[in-house]
This record gives C-alpha cells, sequence and structure tokens, in this order.
C-alpha cells in the first residue's frame, strides 16, 4: 500500500514516462514504501496515458482519406454513391435535419475514436443562404435563434476577432445535438474525437473546433477529451483576428484545412481589407492629422489621393454589409422565423485561418480533372481531393 501526499499528486493527462521516472525517485527520497502495489500504481498510470494519447498531432493522410471518405456518405450536393466508403469507422447516429439544413452524423472505430462529420452544402435554397450570410458577427457574444434557444458563444478571446453569420447559425444548431452524444460517447469510454467537414461543413468544423475548446477549457467538456480537426475544402470562417486566435490554439499540430490549388471555394467569401482592419499601432491611423500639417496645397493633393484609396473600399464593405447581412439576413428570417438579426461587426476581412495542407493541381491532375467552361465544382468534389491526396508524399 502507498499513501501519496498532496505534493504528488498528477495530472494523468501530462502523464510521460518522465514524470513516473521522477516521482519513483521521489518516492525513496520521502520514504514512502515502495513494492509491488507501487510499480502497479506505475502500469496503470502508464496505461491511461497511453489510452489517452489514441490520436496524436501532425496530419495524417491516411487518417484524412478515411475522414474524407466518411463525409461521401453525407448525403450533400457532392454525394456521389460509387466513391469508396470507409474502411474504420462505422456510422452509429446520424441527426436530424436541423437551422439552415444542417446534418452531421456520429462514427466509431473499433478502437473507440469516435468521428463528429459534418455535412456540408446540400442544394435547397436554405442550406445556400447560410453560405452567402456573409456578415461577421463578433467571436464573442449570444446571438437568438427562437424563443427558447440563444446561443452563447465564445469563439474567441481577442476583442477583434469576428466570424460568418451564416456557419455561426449551423455551429450552433448542430453544437446543441453534438454535446450530449460526446457525453454519451465519454460515458461509454471514448475520449478521441475527429471534428471533420467538407466545404460548407469544413467551415463550420472551424467553429466547431473553436466553440468545442471553449467548453473544455471551461469545464463543460471533459478535459480528459482530445478534438482533432481535419477541415477539408473549407472557405474562410472569419476575420484576420480569429485566425490568430485559431492558429494560437491549434498550433502544436491538432488542427488543419486541406486545399486543392485549382478549387475556388478556399478562395471565399469575399474579402475587403480597409484601415480599419489593421492593428491600432498602424501609421494609416494618423494619415489625416499627417497631412493637415503638409503646406498647401501640397496637403489638398495628399488629402485627394488619400480619399481616393480609402473611401473605395469602406465604401464597397457598406454595399456587402448591406446586402450580406440586412438583405440575407431577412431571407434567412424566412427558415427561422423567430431569428433576431444581430448587430454586425464592421468589417468584411476575411482571412485564411489555420495550418494549410496544399493539395497541389499539377499537369497530371488538368488532365484528370480539366477546367470545363460552365462546371463549377470539379475541383471542387471528393474525387479530385482524394486523387491529389493520395499523390501526396508521406
Amino acid at each position: 500500500r502507498v499513501e501519496l501526499g498532496s505534493q504528488l499528486k498528477v495530472n494523468l493527462r501530462y502523464f510521460n514516462l518522465h514524470s513516473l521516472f521522477f516521482l519513483f525517485l521521489k518516492s525513496f527520497r520521502t520514504g514512502l514504501k515502495t513494492n509491488l502495489s507501487f510499480i502497479f500504481i506505475l502500469v496503470f498510470t502508464s496505461t491511461l496515458f497511453c489510452q489517452n494519447t489514441k490520436l496524436k498531432p501532425g496530419f495524417d493522410k491516411e487518417e484524412y482519406l478515411e475522414l474524407i471518405k466518411i463525409s461521401t456518405r453525407q448525403l450533400d450536393s457532392l454525394y456521389n454513391p460509387d466513391l469508396p466508403g470507409p474502411e474504420k469507422f462505422k456510422r452509429v447516429y446520424q441527426s436530424q435535419e436541423m437551422g439552415l439544413d444542417n446534418r452531421w452524423g456520429l462514427w466509431v472505430s473499433p478502437d473507440s475514436i469516435a468521428t463528429i462529420s459534418i455535412r456540408g452544402t446540400t442544394m435547397h435554397t436554405e442550406s445556400w443562404l447560410e453560405n452567402f450570410y456573409a456578415a461577421m458577427v463578433p467571436a464573442k457574444g449570444k446571438i437568438k435563434l427562437s424563443n427558447n434557444f440563444t446561443f452563447n458563444y465564445n469563439l474567441s478571446d481577442h476583442p477583434k476577432a469576428a466570424i460568418h453569420t451564416g456557419w455561426l447559425i449551423g455551429t450552433a444548431f448542430l453544437a446543441r445535438d453534438i454535446l450530449p452524444k460526446i457525453d454519451s460517447c465519454y460515458k461509454q469510454g471514448i475520449k478521441d474525437f475527429y471534428i471533420f467537414g467538407h466545404s460548407q461543413g469544413g467551415a463550420i468544423a472551424y467553429l466547431m473546433n473553436s466553440h468545442l475548446e471553449n467548453l473544455k477549457n471551461n469545464g463543460k467538456i471533459n478535459p480528459d477529451i482530445t478534438f482533432k480537426t481535419y477541415c477539408s475544402a473549407a472557405p474562410k470562417p472569419g476575420n484576420l483576428y480569429y485566425a490568430y486566435s485559431y492558429e494560437n490554439k491549434t498550433q502544436n499540430g491538432w488542427a488543419f484545412n486541406i486545399v486543392n490549388t485549382a478549387d475556388w471555394v478556399p478562395e471565399g467569401p469575399f474579402s475587403i481589407q480597409t484601415i480599419d482592419d489593421y492593428n491600432d499601432s498602424n501609421p494609416f491611423k494618423y494619415a489625416k492629422s499627417t497631412i493637415k500639417k503638409v503646406p498647401f496645397p501640397k496637403s489638398l493633393i495628399l488629402k485627394y489621393a488619400f480619399n481616393k484609396l480609402d473611401k473605395p473600399t469602406k465604401r464597397a464593405n457598406k454595399n456587402y454589409q448591406k446586402y450580406l447581412g440586412k438583405i440575407m439576413g431577412k431571407y434567412i428570417k424566412k427558415y427561422l422565423p423567430e431569428y433576431e438579426i444581430p448587430q454586425y461587426y464592421n468589417s468584411n476581412n476575411y482571412s485564411r485561418a489555420g495550418r494549410f495542407i496544399t493539395l497541389y493541381a499539377d499537369n497530371e491532375y488538368y488532365k484528370l480533372f480539366p477546367d470545363i467552361e460552365g462546371q463549377i465544382w470539379n475541383h471542387h468534389k471528393f474525387e479530385a481531393y482524394i486523387y491529389l491526396t493520395e499523390k501526396l508524399k508521406e
């Protein structure tokens, strides 16, 4: 029997062989009895550590191929029943359609790893409205979706971080259904989860990662749970400050966006950068006051030139807010009648986020997947991504 004092309490989640070694040495220095029971504890805790690390950081080609095969079974607009299905995972749950035609599935492997697979865009109008509802809202706040559902979220602590409104709505509805399933899986001993989505599903996977990790940090999801996220062919989920926050939290190899260089979807949504989108410590902030100090008539010429550069981007941003925010929000209310249109964030500076795995479309690729007039999905479909991924060198 070993009596371990408070000074020897160890967080098993971070237990490793070095911890075990130094714990062993400390037991001798503190005069603790060391016998077969203590050795058993060491072996047991080491086993627990191994069980907590089924998922490893870093991009894994075979992991991604298995996950994209799961996505081929989601019945979205890219569905092709002739594509091979996953080899290791079996679907144990498929949600009802919710929100703006969103759906997700829960898949589990024999070694107790789960996949949260988020469906992409469908052919229904509301699914496309979700994509085009591209005005931004702050990455921290709340959004009322119905009289009995207000979604409180914190996807970034950066005060200037902002995200896509339509995909936030999708995240809200899906998260409400996903959380009880995570809890159920945990009770069955499943602690490792992939988050995966292709196209619109990839965009939501970004935000879902941020939401679930925030809940984990706040103790609302068990800290033993590990999430590894693969966004596939995902468009930009938010502005540069959201990207900074996302990259800061996932930069150790736990999240990726895989992109075909011939695919147009990851290039969207439309992005406009104004002077207001820069960090506060920038020289453009003081341009007008600096111009006033210049002798006349040079100051008049400089002011005219500055306005010619500054006003068009701000005018374009205003138009995007009007059409992709205010007007689009009215269409959203036709599908979500109790939805309250939020106060939008005054920016449309969408940015790439996270660590990218580039699938480079070379000449051989274009022989199989040529640009064809009128066909916009040729480079976005699963077949193109599977082909280029299989060509990746390990």
